[in-house]
């Protein structure tokens, strides 16, 4: 752990950060642009590759030494929960039929029992919602934030870089990105009151700003590390962009009461709630995977043309 400052008034080291546990994981969505796939199945069990989304945003938790999760959810959405339990009858004829290497795999990605949490957020109201939906999961510790869509390629997880940088800081921390000023208006904007290069620190957030009003091209994206105090801001049920409750709007009330930092996270992004996104993601993943990335560069240059 990084070594925070003395208190220059009494000479004392700042209270040393409560560790990172918790993780907040909202998969209400209806998931329509991906219909009719997601007529009868969450998008968030779409696979990139051989891994359903939410899979791959557990496991980026777990190697951030995340151990609690809680799943925002919402109707029709059980097979979530039900991917990460215990499937007995396919574990035995795996078993019986010498299937040692995928028993194995399928047994690696389990969690702890009693590790999942799931709440229902009835009404579709915000993210800001969503998060508000699982103070009871928060209660006073801080939280990490995933958004299944945004699926992330890094050679150390994004959280793990996350969790580092709010060790760092004692604060709150999003990653982000720069991108093209004529796309801001999509994402939260950081008003930025130091740029350090990897850490910025934040003066301000805007959520969905009009382009001509957008205070730099430094954007939110589906990764957060969050203190509890968020909660209460949210609990007030103010709606912001598009009528829902923000949780951008929440989290700008930290600042000046709180450590509030962006990372530059290192590694890649792929919007997986976009088609091309999640084609990309496919072919991005399978390159990575050392029994398809041959098969995958032999059939490429045929669609090239």
């Amino acid at each position: 752990m990084a070594h925070l400052p003395l208190n220059t008034m009494t000479g004392e080291s700042p209270p040393v950060p409560k560790p990172l546990k918790k993780a907040v994981l909202p998969v209400a969505g209806l998931g329509t642009r991906f219909l009719p796939a997601t007529k009868a199945l969450a998008k968030e069990m779409l696979p990139v590759v051989d891994k359903p989304l939410i899979q791959y945003a557990v496991e980026e938790a777990r190697d951030a030494g995340i151990e609690q999760f809680c799943f925002i959810t919402g109707r029709g959405k059980t097979a979530i929960v039900e991917h990460f339990d215990v499937a007995y009858e396919l574990e035995r004829t795996l078993k019986e039929r010498a299937k040692d290497q995928i028993l194995a795999d399928l047994r690696a990605s389990a969690v702890e029992p009693g590790s999942i949490t799931t709440v229902r957020q009835q009404v579709p109201m915000g993210l800001g919602h969503a998060i508000w939906c699982a103070r009871t999961f928060i209660g006073d510790d801080p939280f990490a934030i995933l958004l299944p869509d945004d699926l992330m390629q890094c050679e150390v997880s994004c959280t793990k870089q996350l969790a580092d940088a709010y060790q760092e800081t004692g604060g709150n921390v999003v990653a982000i990105e720069e991108v093209p000023m004529e796309r801001v208006n999509k994402y939260g904007v950081l008003d930025v009151l130091e740029d350090k290069g990897r850490l910025v620190s934040v003066k301000g957030l805007v959520e969905k700003p009009k382009i001509e009003d957008a205070p730099s091209n430094l954007t939110i994206i589906g990764r957060y590390v969050l203190m509890p105090e968020v909660v209460d801001y949210l609990s007030l049920m103010e709606t912001g962009a598009g009528g829902e409750v923000q949780l951008t709007d929440a989290m700008a009330k930290l600042i000046g009461k709180q450590p509030f930092h962006g990372l530059r996270y290192e590694g890649r992004r792929f919007d997986c709630g976009d088609k091309a996104g999640f084609l990309e993601a496919q072919i991005a993943f399978a390159l990575k995977r050392p029994d398809l990335a041959a098969a995958v560069r032999a059939f490429l240059p045929q669609y090239m043309s």
